[in-house]
């Protein structure tokens, strides 16, 4: 299964590509789309839809895995934040890609084995469990491969369940 995780952003939305093949993962790609702040955030929308669309083209992931929102206390954020995400998984839908949410709590005890982990500690361990060399700068990116491994997770528990579809 491929998966496209994302942390959704409207100056920086990071992404993840990874491969999962019963638990063995092969990243393909990850980094960040980028919008230029002071331009209408239209643009900036469309901009992030567009390169959403861009990667789902190259790389056709299966699913999307993308965080939820969690509460900020700066109302105007969270709005811009969700229209960020809201074109990202309108852009998986149009392509007919299904799409997951996960809470940052869900992904931190996916990931890392405790709901509230620290950020360093979710970076170590994507780079540990992908066998990076690195941790993937900005944040963003990383937060975006530790989506993509709890849907991956998820996936895995949900099949020895046997609640697949």
């Amino acid at each position: 299964m491929r998966i496209i995780g994302i942390d959704p952003g409207i100056a920086i939305m990071g992404y993840g590509i990874i491969d999962d093949d019963c638990g063995r993962f092969k990243v393909l790609e990850y980094g960040a789309i980028t919008t230029v702040a002071g331009i209408k955030k239209s643009i900036r929308l469309k901009d992030i839809y567009d390169g959403t669309i861009s990667l789902i083209e190259k790389y056709k992931p299966d699913v999307m895995a993308i965080e939820e929102l969690f509460f900020n206390k700066n109302a105007k954020t969270v709005i811009t934040i969700g229209e960020s995400r809201g074109v990202a998984i309108l852009a998986a839908i149009n392509c007919g890609i299904d799409v997951f949410e996960y809470t940052p709590l869900q992904v931190k005890q996916s990931v890392v084995g405790y709901g509230r982990a620290e950020k360093k500690q979710v970076q170590n361990m994507v780079k540990a469990i992908l066998s990076l060399n690195e941790i993937p700068k900005p944040d963003d990116v990383a937060d975006a491969l530790a989506v993509a491994l709890c849907h991956c997770n998820s996936n895995i528990m949900n099949g020895k369940l046997g609640l697949l579809k």
